[in-house]
């Protein structure tokens, strides 16, 4: 299936000027040219893929993987997923549950005691409150928020990567291995994932994203040698497109455990991704969160994005069960979510919440 794919390749012709041809996308993609948009919203480059049917439609890579070398992007260029990582690591830990090494309501301190000291509430933290963003944690420790629980576990919605950095030591625990060597096991090997670590391969070194900061200035790409489930995936999008296909059919998961993961946990009543403060005003955000996955309940989409190294890497995916579609793209800019939407219109048109809750401004033509 994956020989037959299309791979449609789009320079930046505007940037740079040693790109010069535009392709035109095929119906399934976007109406707008994927070259021209990323030209015009000044996007250094972006891998793209299509599921349909449950299975891989087309690729697109478009763009540079450094402006200033003019590197191209193509079908098996690296890109930091960010935090498109969270759901790959939650269909590992529900494989975990489905096989009885864990459950949903088990707490965190029973395998690993020590990650939030002196905070007794901290101690009730479950899988399912990690994985449903309702731990009470914040996003990362800083000197302005320390790790502690902020809200009594279960009360409501607040991002948490700390969280899912505490269920990584559970599972390392339990499992009696690495985090990285396990993922590999339940997920890169058999969904066959070939281009996928959380930690960098020297594989990686002839093809990879550059990150760039809003003026196209291009960065070193910091190169993780150590697994964060939270943030630290680097992928393709035909192998992210890969997960998405097993997301859509449920592969290696019981039915029960495949419907429950994307079913609504906890309502998200605040505008925000972060929410600590306890006297934030209530709004019908139309999201929800299951067990690794973001939910617009009303059209039954999933969802998750993604943003690392200083807002210079940008990641999006989207699917639908009911259409048994799904979309996901990477980019290696700061300006990369800005057109997430108009990509994801062309595979899952429609209103999208998701957008909304996440703020991110909206790359507009003229």
């Amino acid at each position: 299936m994956n020989a037959a794919v299309p791979v449609h390749t789009h320079p930046v012709a505007a940037l740079f000027a040693s790109l010069l041809a535009l392709t035109t996308m095929p119906s399934s993609a976007p109406a707008a040219d994927v070259g021209r948009l990323i030209v015009d919203a000044q996007v250094p480059g972006l891998s793209m893929a299509v599921v349909r049917n449950g299975g891989i439609e087309t690729l697109t890579a478009a763009g540079v993987r450094n402006a200033r070398d003019g590197a191209p992007i193509d079908q098996h260029t690296i890109f930091d997923a960010a935090s498109l990582s969270k759901p790959v690591f939650a269909y590992a830990v529900l494989q975990l549950i489905d096989a009885g090494a864990l459950a949903l309501d088990t707490p965190l301190s029973r395998h690993a005691p020590d990650y939030v000291p002196d905070d007794p509430r901290a101690s009730t933290i479950t899988v399912r409150h990690v994985l449903s963003h309702s731990s009470g944690l914040p996003n990362w420790r800083t000197a302005d928020l320390p790790l502690k629980t902020y809200f009594p576990p279960g009360e409501r919605f607040s991002y948490s990567g700390e969280g899912f950095v505490w269920l990584q030591r559970v599972v390392e625990a339990i499992a009696g291995a690495p985090i990285d060597v396990l993922l590999h096991r339940l997920v890169f090997e058999p969904l066959e994932m070939r281009q996928s670590s959380f930690v960098w391969q020297s594989a990686f070194d002839a093809n990879y994203a550059d990150p760039h900061d809003a003026a196209l200035a291009p960065d070193l790409k910091k190169k993780s040698a150590t697994a964060n489930t939270a943030a630290s995936l680097q992928t393709t999008a035909r192998d992210y497109a890969r997960f998405l296909e097993a997301v859509l059919s449920g592969a290696r998961l019981k039915p029960e455990t495949a419907r429950l993961w994307l079913a609504p946990q906890v309502t998200l009543r605040r505008h925000c991704v972060q929410c600590l403060a306890s006297d934030m005003p209530e709004t019908d955000t139309q999201v929800a969160w299951g067990l690794g996955w973001g939910l617009e309940p009303q059209s039954g989409t999933f969802f998750q994005w993604g943003d690392n190294d200083r807002g210079r890497f940008k990641a999006f995916a989207m699917g639908s069960l009911q259409r048994r579609s799904a979309v996901v793209v990477f980019t290696n800019g700061f300006n990369g979510m800005s057109i997430m939407p108009d990509l994801v219109d062309g595979t899952l048109p429609g209103a999208h919440p998701a957008f909304d809750w996440l703020s991110y401004p909206r790359f507009r033509k003229g």
